[in-house]
């Protein structure tokens, strides 16, 4: 079974961090929440209870994913133990993803240099990484995933599943996501 752990901070965006969450585990995948407290409260004022308080660097997950939200990601990016433990997926070749504003988290990292990435608009003066930033929904760079904002936060759940070998177009079909298109 897959393993995947999402990092919250307060002041995350709640659908950023839930609808991937919620789609990762419909894929059967093992999803553990680590917040920077045991009570992480998002930028809307919706309080998630971490399964696990970051306390060391994470190990041995498939995938570390990150979402935005203010000022969530700058206290994501302002965390040694966040930036050592993405540095260490990194070297591994493990899967890292953030959408919206914390892909600033992964360029503190050392992460999103010569790689093609997106981000929420208006974040283009904080992400100087190799100015590849394009304007798309989500984007896949080796093992590096980033996604526009909260209004893909589906999306970019159903490609994390995608990218770690499970089925998203079948949790596309059963959540009724492709009858928004027709």
């Amino acid at each position: 079974m897959k393993k995947v752990a999402v990092v919250l901070a307060n002041g995350f965006e709640e659908v950023e961090a839930v609808a991937p969450i919620d789609i990762l585990r419909r894929a059967e995948f093992d999803v553990d929440i680590y917040g920077l407290t045991e009570e992480v409260t998002g930028a809307h004022n919706i309080i998630i209870k971490a399964d696990h308080v970051l306390k060391e660097p994470l190990t041995g997950y498939d995938l570390i994913m990150l979402p935005g939200g203010m000022p969530g990601a700058k206290n994501l990016r302002d965390n040694d133990l966040v930036i050592e433990s993405l540095q260490q997926a990194n070297q591994d070749q493990q899967q890292i993803a953030a959408i919206c504003a914390a892909p600033i988290v992964l360029e503190k990292a050392n992460l999103l240099d010569g790689k093609k990435f997106t981000h929420f608009p208006g974040f283009e003066d904080q992400l100087t990484s190799g100015l590849d930033q394009k304007e798309a929904v989500v984007v896949i760079d080796g093992n590096i995933v980033t996604a526009r904002g909260a209004g893909v936060a589906l999306e970019f759940g159903y490609t994390l599943v995608d990218i770690l070998g499970g089925d998203g177009e079948a949790i596309r079909q059963d959540m009724q996501y492709n009858n928004l298109f027709n």
